[in-house]
């Protein structure tokens, strides 16, 4: 494992590849009740291998994945050595509001402070100065470590430093060959300011992972989008092609190379789910593969042609906070 070199929520030190939890708990995933078992042996073997960056969010199963991850941290060690992440998701996002959520986050993963706290998606029609107000609240009385927003422009990120008045240490963005926007601002800023760039979707939920073409699409309710029409797939082969052509040299799969295409930009944590044991184990690989300037713009450039034959409506539907029933992000949730 490689960690960053930058202050963190903790003394625990930031893992290039992280875990995200959106899957535990949530049925639209397909994995159903029985996944707990898998889970915590899931975090189990993630903390051997030195993943520190754990992160969910209230609306994961609606409370569910926040219980699961909690529950196997403490029987795994507990969670005074990793980076515990977790995420409000502003319905209605004014301090009292936020310092409430957060009580509750807190409670179901049974810590007594968070670690990083998350907005998870700017609203759009109210800025951030109210619960910016509650977050330094409970950054003030130990509650939260580190405050963090979640899919923020650059703008809106400075935005919320000013409403904070002190730094908004993490921005949590979809982030991956197909998503590569945060390279261009919110990676510079995240290394200027020494600051994380988080990324989620880093495979563009299986897309890079060229296990799939237009004769084998995932059915689970979440990839049931238009990115995954066998004509999308038949334009997604060159990219696979470049993937493959970059894993060989590395002994590696394509999934591993796109994650590390991903972590080859500084200040920045993937944090991609698992399914399995052998999904984690693969994923944490990655970060072991450091890719030449050659691979790195070769496949930026793949990338950036096969964007240009899909379009942007092509590709998923990458909002994490909706779920197979159609709750939208700022809809009802009750947890």
């Amino acid at each position: 494992m490689r960690y960053l070199d930058v202050p963190g929520p903790t003394r625990t030190p930031w893992s290039v590849i992280g875990l995200g939890t959106w899957q535990f708990g949530s049925t639209e995933w397909g994995y159903g009740a029985g996944f707990d078992g898998e889970a915590a042996r899931i975090v189990a073997r993630a903390r051997e291998l030195g993943v520190t960056v754990f992160d969910t969010a209230e609306v994961y199963g609606f409370g569910r994945s926040e219980r699961i991850l909690g529950e196997a941290l403490r029987a795994c060690g507990g969670t005074d050595d990793v980076v515990l992440a977790t995420k409000f998701l502003p319905l209605l996002p004014l301090g009292p509001v936020l310092e409430q959520r957060a009580v509750a986050s807190a409670a179901r993963l049974g810590v007594s402070s968070i670690d990083l706290y998350q907005i998870h998606k700017p609203h759009p029609l109210l800025g951030d100065s109210s619960a910016m107000r509650g977050m330094a609240a409970l950054q003030r009385i130990g509650l939260v470590g580190a405050a963090g927003v979640s899919a923020y422009p650059m703008a809106r990120w400075r935005t919320a430093d000013a409403a904070l008045g002190a730094p908004v240490h993490a921005n949590q963005v979809e982030f991956s060959l197909l998503r590569r926007e945060p390279a261009a601002e919110l990676v510079p800023f995240a290394v200027e300011q020494r600051r994380v760039v988080i990324a989620y979707s880093p495979l563009a939920q299986g897309l890079l992972t060229a296990r799939y073409d237009e004769t084998n699409r995932p059915s689970n309710a979440v990839r049931r989008n238009t990115a995954w029409l066998p004509e999308n797939l038949r334009a997604l082969r060159p990219l696979h092609d470049a993937l493959r052509d970059v894993a060989s040299g590395h002994d590696a799969t394509p999934a591993q190379v796109a994650l590390a295409w991903v972590v080859h930009h500084p200040n920045t944590v993937a944090i991609p789910g698992a399914s399995s044991l052998a999904q984690l184990e693969s994923n944490v690989a990655a970060a072991a593969i450091t890719l030449t300037a050659d691979e790195h713009d070769g496949l930026t450039a793949a990338a950036a042609a096969v964007r240009r034959t899909l379009g942007p409506r092509a590709l998923p539907a990458l909002a994490r906070d909706l779920t197979s029933s159609g709750r939208g992000p700022f809809g009802r949730m009750t947890v």
